[in-house]
């Protein structure tokens, strides 16, 4: 990946047990450590989905996470991605988990 491709944005719904795991926590801490801003929250359909924003190889690697590896305890069947688009600046200050 070359340096200055501009910055992407995807929208995530995780599924399996993601709830209850202490997944939230690792997602913001995983996407803090790549450099990436979003959000994460917890649905009342047992999913988890949020958004995340940033440099595309970091996007990647993020989505590479919530589709294999999650928190230690989670148990993840599938992450489904969508609504990905260039964006000319981030659309948040970090990345925080929602209530």
């Amino acid at each position: 990946m070359a340096d200055g491709e501009g910055l992407l944005s995807v929208d995530y719904e995780v599924y399996g047990k993601v709830q209850g795991v202490f997944f939230r926590k690792y997602t913001q801490g995983e996407a803090k450590r790549l450099g990436l801003v979003g959000w994460v929250r917890n649905t009342s359909h047992g999913t988890v989905q949020g958004q995340i924003q940033g440099p595309p190889a970091r996007v990647q690697e993020m989505q590479e996470w919530l589709r294999k590896i999650g928190s230690p305890q989670s148990r993840i069947s599938r992450a489904e991605f969508s609504n990905e688009k260039k964006i000319e600046a981030l659309e948040h200050k970090e990345f925080q988990i929602l209530k």
